[in-house]
């Protein structure tokens, strides 16, 4: 009797798609809690907190959102020790961001999400793949990313997505973005970044319906040494899956602009 490898009776081959390479093609959503914190937590009240008289109670602005405004637990996405590794100075920074949660968090404001934050938001996006060029859209606020598999050189300018270089190593798709302004968080728990932010995204079909997400992250100004997010990516199943409209902007006018109006409609 022949024995075979257990490497070589779980490896995978994904489809081809047109060129040759991994077919990457369709709807794909995560299924975890890493938009609230990238590293591990426990349940809590609401990410905006005043302090109760037996421990925080969630602030007064989404108290009335009872439980839809708490925070599950979550087991965490950061590699190695599961500790983002923060400059002492960027770290002090992150406490006041996860203070002023509500009026400094970019998503709240509908702003684009940035990169890796787009891929483990909970709304699914749709790779687009041909021999040629690969595309992705996201159904939060409409964001984009063009993956250039032909390197154009530096970013002309820092922009929200930045600019996305891709190359294949074998049956991974690997992203090389930069170019990313300061602008964006990683979640909601306040962890953030500067311009210099460097990301290295790895993608590998790993089933027919699961991609295996790596996000290495670098930047320099923020943290002491490069650290990396790993997660699965799922294939969203239904017939018809595709995505809809979530063009949040318009949602958040009267929160941004509202007290300007000629008669503003109050708290």
């Amino acid at each position: 009797m022949i024995m075979v490898p257990l490497a070589a009776q779980t490896a995978y081959r994904a489809p081809r798609a047109a060129g040759g390479h991994p077919d990457f093609n369709g709807v794909w959503q995560v299924l975890n809690e890493a938009n609230y914190d990238l590293e591990a937590h426990n349940a809590k009240p609401a990410l905006a907190l005043r302090d109760g008289p037996y421990g925080p109670v969630p602030a007064a602005p989404v108290l009335a959102l009872g439980a839809v405004g708490s925070v599950p637990p979550g087991l965490g996405v950061v590699d190695g020790d599961g500790i983002i590794p923060y400059k002492p100075e960027a770290l002090a920074q992150r406490k006041k961001n996860r203070e002023n949660w509500l009026t400094s968090d970019p998503e709240i404001k509908c702003y684009l999400p940035g990169v890796p934050r787009a891929t483990y938001m909970p709304y699914p996006f749709r790779i687009f793949q041909n021999a040629t060029n690969i595309f992705i859209t996201y159904e939060y606020a409409g964001a984009v990313r063009d993956i250039y598999l032909k390197d154009p050189g530096p970013a002309p300018v820092d922009s929200w997505m930045g600019q996305s270089v891709g190359r294949w190593e074998g049956e991974t798709l690997v992203v090389d973005v930069t170019g990313m302004n300061d602008q964006t968080w990683f979640d909601r728990a306040g962890n953030f970044h500067s311009e210099a932010l460097h990301v290295v995204e790895r993608y590998t079909r790993t089933s027919p319906d699961v991609i295996s997400y790596e996000a290495t992250i670098e930047d320099p100004k923020t943290f002491t040494k490069s650290w990396k997010i790993s997660m699965p990516l799922y294939r969203r199943q239904e017939k018809n899956a595709q995505l809809l409209d979530f063009k949040c902007v318009e949602f958040v006018e009267e929160l941004l602009y509202g007290e300007w109006r000629k008669k503003p409609l109050g708290k």
